[in-house]
């Protein structure tokens, strides 16, 4: 999937929280619909198999209970997206990452082929359908899911490049593949944040710690040997450090007009006055291949930072297509953040200072980000509020995913006119979202309720009718700006 990621270390968010963030976004001119589910113990499936690989692999027989986004449309696999299970342990799977010919032709990816009459088929490897499903319930901490996930990747390999993050309260491991059966993972910085547009993001990898203590970076046994034999290190002196970025990834044209520009615009963000971002002596441009992959931030980062990062569209640049100061060359020219095609912002916050029941929060924004607010829920429940749970592939106004998508596009034509009806249903959502979860952070450590299944399904319920009433008027004042803006309007009325 093409996507953007935000890494938030705990000694750099704002209360102390591991943070994950992650845009889910289909491919140009498609649209998935997400729905808010949990996979239940006894329903997960003992031997799984892929729809889009036929892949079939043995999974254990304690799965632990956990959230999840699937896909509403079944037809090509699960597609979990990121949740968090009963460790409060969490997962985003996947970043789809690149890679360059050299690490294709040293490890191939491991592609499905379809049988015939003469032939039998091959199945392919794991890929975003199956990491979630196969991986998040099996796993006790963020360590524990860079080896779960290495051990899946070596044996069956994948026929895809992506990166995965791994999240528990005291640390964040990114993942990412390396060919076929390789795999690199490094452990973010408690006083840093990563961002990661679609592209192969680690700058600095220690193999003497991956083969050691594993500290701060791991990765497959075969790993240096697959970049010594195949000529992979491209360090003019062997005492630099080894940036698995120009080993692995990819610079090439396609990368600055769809990548590096998101990277630039988020780090512009949260490092404004760290370094010289625009113009002729900028020290990083949209298009630069040498963007930090992680960066110590000026201040402590927000949740309501986040949203706006990964729903940016180069506000404040000549590059936004929304822009007042419209030109036509350079607006649109980079991919943005928030767009069209945005299928769910999916955050997991996990905060230290809260009992084990109380610690992780799923924020869940769903439509364009441009658009739409996050929304928290607990995680410790059996189900799920209708309003996000329902599988609907065809438009209704009884779920959030597609009435978020339905404002959006009519707001889009008329951004100007609509952008005040937009900002005042963000501020009141989020505004009141936070007010939500203290009182029932509170309610719950006063009663200490013996149903906490039920006190979280309730509290989850109040906050989704509180959104479905704000997204419901919301729908309805766009609509009405947008059908006074059409084309066949006529000023005069009947006399």
């Amino acid at each position: 999937m093409a996507c953007t990621t935000i890494l938030i270390g705990k000694k750099a968010s704002y209360d102390g929280s591991t943070i994950v963030a992650r845009n889910e976004d289909s491919c140009a001119g498609k649209f998935d619909p997400k729905r808010f589910a949990v996979m239940l113990p006894k329903d997960q499936p003992r031997v799984y198999k892929s729809v889009l690989s036929h892949v079939e692999i043995p999974l254990p027989e304690n799965p632990m209970k956990y959230t999840y986004m699937p896909n509403n449309d079944p037809s090509e696999g699960i597609w979990g997206a990121f949740g968090v299970n009963e460790k409060n342990v969490s997962m985003t799977a996947t970043e789809t990452i690149t890679s360059n010919a050299r690490v294709q032709g040293a490890d191939p990816l491991v592609v499905y082929k379809k049988g015939d009459e003469h032939t039998e088929e091959t199945p392919g490897g794991i890929g975003e359908e199956d990491i979630v499903t196969i991986t998040l319930p099996y796993i006790t901490s963020a360590r524990d899911g860079v080896k779960r996930l290495g051990m899946l990747l070596e044996t069956y390999g994948t026929y895809e490049m992506n990166g995965i993050a791994f999240q528990d309260e005291d640390e964040i491991w990114w993942f990412e593949t390396i060919g076929g059966h390789n795999w690199i993972a490094k452990k973010v910085p408690d006083d840093t944040y990563v961002v990661m547009p679609n592209q192969l993001g680690m700058d600095f990898f220690d193999f003497e710690d991956a083969y050691g203590e594993q500290a701060e970076h791991m990765c497959s046994l075969t790993l240096k040997t697959l970049v010594e034999e195949n000529h992979l290190d491209r360090r003019m002196n062997p005492e630099e450090i080894f940036n698995p970025r120009d080993a692995f990834g990819s610079h090439d044209d396609g990368d600055h007009i769809y990548n590096t520009p998101r990277a630039w615009a988020m780090l512009r963000y949260f490092n404004s006055r760290s370094f010289v971002w625009d113009g002729p002596n900028a020290d990083f441009t949209p298009e630069s291949d040498d963007l930090p992959w992680a960066f110590v931030p000026e201040r402590k980062i927000t949740l309501d930072e986040v949203k706006w990062a990964l729903s940016n569209h180069y506000q404040g640049t000549p590059y936004d297509v929304y822009g007042k100061s419209f030109d036509s060359q350079m607006a649109g020219k980079y991919r943005a953040i928030g767009v069209n095609r945005n299928n769910v912002l999916g955050l997991v916050q996990i905060r230290p200072y809260m009992p084990e029941s109380l610690k992780a929060i799923q924020w869940i924004a769903l439509g364009s980000n441009v658009f739409n607010e996050m929304v928290p829920f607990y995680t410790r429940i059996n189900k799920t509020p209708a309003y996000l749970a329902g599988a609907h592939t065809k438009p209704t106004t009884d779920n959030f995913y597609w009435t978020n998508r339905m404002i959006a596009a009519l707001a889009d034509p008329h951004f100007g006119e609509n952008a005040s009806h937009i900002e005042r249903y963000q501020g009141a959502v989020s505004s009141k979202a936070a007010e939500m979860i203290k009182k029932f952070d509170r309610e719950f450590l006063e009663q200490n309720p013996e149903d906490e299944t039920a006190f979280f399904e309730a509290a989850n319920q109040e906050i989704s009718d509180f959104v479905q009433e704000e997204t419901e008027e919301l729908l309805d004042k766009v609509l009405y700006t947008s059908s006074c803006l059409m084309k066949n309007a006529f000023s005069r009325s009947d006399a």
